[in-house]
């Protein structure tokens, strides 16, 4: 078991995109890393500079930290920082460095009127090309290619048929929609993960590294470890947890997995389907309030509404998707006859809760704070002094001088992949509002879907996943913004629904074959069939792909309606849910023919449009199903019975 471990140890950092950087190199490298993280915490306290200083030097930092801390290639096998690394870097330095300087200019010119200098002009050519290999390091072809395509985009409008025809636009224009106004690269997305974001990422490495992580896993096991399939459900508490902060769907999955996955395969599950059930909770994690991966903020921060306003809309949404993934690891249990953990493997929880009750304070803090009216940046920033203060409750978790600099280098090099993300996004973001693109893209979503709803929201709902493949949350939901929302605002969808649409579904890409990232990282640590586990995962993340039609169509479930309306919306929503796990799994009390998992799946589908006819409808189908099969099982257990007495 140890040499395997060491074996898989071996090759994920063989296939690591990071280095391991030690002496000089490693010393410069982290004093930028706890450069970064000071700026944000200095700023987080006495407040935050003009946009474009703010923003500029956000990217910058994370610009240098790419290129120290990232390999050209992932199959690299060179630990060495090479020069071409330290040319780019000094690029970063000073193409970011001149815009930080000029940043107050900037922010003062007449935007298209006063003219940019040669200087300028040369600075976002370099600043564009330094963004798009960050993008190529950081987070892989898929979004490069995308970004490589709009800025393409931008000047081959003229000679491109249809709907994508545009006046196209010259280099200077370009530029300067992109680099010298808040319209580009320095706009919404990045100005969140410039302020909210990389708060609550240096609040995430804060909490892990206080030992917070064992204790939110710990506390999962002992509540949940006793009931079927107990490791399934602990992994899904856990993952649940810590992928509200964590806030990517694969790193929580490789963190909480290393330990749930081979629980499951160890009480009987198979490995394919522990793989599963672990990315798809960890992918799940990022709906659960009150952090939702920080991308909450982003969406707040479009719709001009109170971070509290989206926390609160989802909250039953997020409810409905983990009931239906209990729902079908409990079927699946209950045919694989499988039972919990044993008494003498689980922690008390009452030890559990003592050594670790405090780490739950910084999470409630957060919740208070933002629902009293402090910003997110400054929730965060509270939430950091009271991890280190409840850390220094007990020798064994208190942090020293140089765990806290280790904190502030790690948490600064966690924020790479998503600054980078939300800095191309502006790329995309920029150069559709420059050309129109947004609206032209809408206009074919209305026209394919010929005004219908669920048709506009099917073909949503395909792109969003076909866009977000191989993207991190933030970087697939930005992209579908401008392209999709506006669609679904004139097809009569609220603003917060359309929002919460898109973003649902950039989620599940992270567990939609062929490119299912978070479904491949839970299948490395089970020793499974990537694609395999992938398609499973698709199985077992159904809710996702269902709850997200019942929020449009029934508002309720966003607290956007009365009390009985919201009760009544809620409650057949969790029977549909549970007729849906069901119809997934083929499962009750016994094995579904194939006739009855149609009707229980088209009942279950038919409650999702709400009203009184399609409640009945919906109800009676999915009790009726419900019924036969208790009646079935009755019999079954009658026929056991006596065909054991005869014996």
């Amino acid at each position: 078991m140890g040499e395997t471990n060491k074996k898989d140890e071996l090759q994920i950092s063989a296939l690591s995109k990071t280095r391991n950087i030690t002496g000089i190199a490693g010393l410069i490298t982290s004093l930028f890393g706890v450069g970064m993280s000071a700026f944000h915490l200095y700023t987080a306290f006495f407040g935050i500079f003009q946009s474009v200083l703010q923003r500029s030097a956000h990217l910058g930092f994370a610009l240098v930290l790419t290129f120290l801390v990232i390999k050209p290639s992932k199959k690299m096998k060179k630990e060495k920082i090479g020069w071409y690394d330290y040319c780019l870097v000094l690029l970063s330095l000073t193409s970011l460095g001149y815009i930080v300087y000029n940043a107050e200019a900037i922010s003062q010119r007449m935007v298209y009127i006063d003219p940019l200098s040669s200087m300028d002009l040369i600075i976002g050519g370099i600043a564009t090309l330094l963004l798009v290999e960050a993008t190529r390091r950081s987070i892989g072809w898929a979004l490069t290619i995308i970004l490589a395509l709009f800025i393409g985009y931008a000047f081959a409008g003229p000679y491109l048929p249809g709907p994508l025809y545009h006046q196209g636009f010259s280099y200077a224009w370009v530029t300067e929609h992109l680099f010298y106004t808040t319209n580009g690269v320095f706009g919404i997305p990045l100005g969140v993960s410039a302020t909210f974001i990389f708060m609550f990422i240096l609040f995430g490495k804060f909490l892990e590294k206080s030992g917070a992580g064992q204790f939110f896993i710990d506390l999962a096991i002992s509540t949940m470890g006793k009931y079927r399939g107990g490791p399934a459900k602990t992994a899904i508490a856990a993952s649940s947890i810590l992928g509200t902060i964590s806030g990517s769907a694969v790193a929580n999955t490789v963190t909480t997995g290393s330990f749930t996955i081979p629980l499951m395969k160890k009480i009987g599950y198979k490995k394919e389907f522990a793989g599963a059930v672990e990315s798809v909770a960890s992918s799940g994690g990022q709906i659960v309030p009150p952090i939702m991966g920080a991308s909450a903020f982003i969406i707040a921060s479009y719709l001009g509404v109170p971070y509290a306003t989206v926390a609160v809309a989802a909250i039953i949404p997020a409810l409905l998707f983990y009931l239906c993934l209990i729902f079908q690891v409990n079927f699946r249990a209950s045919r694989r006859g499988l039972r919990g953990m044993s008494p003498n493997q689980l922690p008390n929880i009452k030890d559990v809760m003592k050594s670790g009750f405090l780490f739950l304070t910084p999470l409630l803090l957060i919740i208070y704070l933002l629902f009293i009216g402090y910003s997110p940046m400054r929730a965060g920033l509270f939430a950091i002094v009271l991890v280190i203060l409840v850390a220094a409750v007990k020798s064994t978790t208190r942090l020293d001088f140089k765990g806290l600099i280790n904190i502030l280098d790690t948490g600064a090099r966690a924020s790479i992949e998503t600054a980078i993300a939300c800095g191309a996004a502006g790329i995309i973001t920029g150069v559709v509002s420059l050309t129109g693109i947004g609206m032209q893209f809408s206009s074919i979503i209305i026209s394919l879907s010929g005004g219908y709803l669920f048709l506009a929201l099917f073909f949503t709902m395909i792109s969003s996943i076909i866009l977000g493949m191989g993207l991190p949350t933030v970087a697939a939901y930005i992209v579908q913004v401008a392209l999709t929302v506006p669609a679904l605002v004139e097809l009569g969808v609220s603003p917060l629904a359309a929002h919460m649409f898109i973003f649902y579904f950039a989620i599940v890409s992270a567990i939609t074959p062929p490119v299912a990232l978070a479904a491949f990282a839970g299948a490395g640590i089970a020793g499974s069939d990537p694609m395999r586990t992938g398609v499973l995962a698709l199985r077992l993340g159904i809710g996702a792909f269902i709850v997200p039609y019942m929020f449009v169509y029934g508002p309720s479930l966003l607290m956007q309606g009365g009390v009985i309306e919201t009760i009544i919306t809620v409650v057949t929503a969790g029977v549909g849910i549970y007729g849906i796990a069901a119809g997934a799994e083929g499962w009750l009390k016994v094995e579904m023919k194939w006739w009855e998992r149609l009707i229980i799946l088209a009942a279950s589908l038919v409650l999702i449009i709400p009203g009184l006819y399609t409640d009945i409808v919906g109800l009676a189908g999915v009790f009726a199903i419900i019924f036969i099969h208790r009646a079935n099982a009755r019999n079954l257990t009658s026929r056991t019975t006596a065909e054991t007495n005869i014996q």
